[in-house]
């Protein structure tokens, strides 16, 4: 099946589009979240936590206007955050989505006061701790066991970026 862009190589392409996160799209975020690990948030979950005046968070969406292809929410405490999740939509992962939005992310945190910031992934999420450590993480911790994955348990690793003032 050919897509627009072989048959018309010069016909524009859509960018993906990263923007703040409303309660509108919690629905699809508890889909997504659901996807992604194995004990997912609830739409309710993640209202609560969008109401949060210290949560920091961006969905980013394939085009203007489109589905929720993935989001982003952080905490924010004095100069530190701590990166709570961060998931994008199955089918399309490895299109550079996460990237996307740390990059708009980062900057809004880094306007709040943030120079410290953290987050924890599975250890065998490779992927994962392949953006983040592109991203400039690096790992200084480890929690064994902290993970309930469908397996048994995995561990945690703890990781932190220095943001510049």
């Amino acid at each position: 099946m050919s897509t627009i862009h072989d048959i018309f190589p010069w016909w524009p392409r859509s960018e993906p589009v990263v923007e703040r996160a409303s309660r509108t799209d919690c629905e699809d975020f508890a889909a997504i979240h659901a996807a992604s690990f194995h004990r997912g948030w609830g739409a309710e979950d993640i209202a609560a936590m969008l109401a949060d005046r210290a949560v920091v968070a961006h969905v980013v969406r394939r085009r203007q206007g489109g589905e929720v292809a993935g989001f982003i929410l952080s905490r924010v405490a004095a100069d530190e955050a701590e990166i709570l999740t961060v998931a994008v939509a199955p089918r399309l992962r490895g299109r550079g989505l996460a990237a996307r939005l740390l990059a708009a992310h980062v900057p809004e945190l880094m306007r709040a006061g943030v120079r410290n910031l953290f987050l924890e992934v599975e250890a065998g999420n490779d992927p994962a701790l392949r953006l983040y450590a592109r991203q400039g993480f690096r790992e200084i911790g480890r929690r064994k066991g902290y993970y309930r994955t469908a397996a048994g348990t995995a561990d945690a690793v703890t990781m932190r970026r220095e943001l510049p003032a």
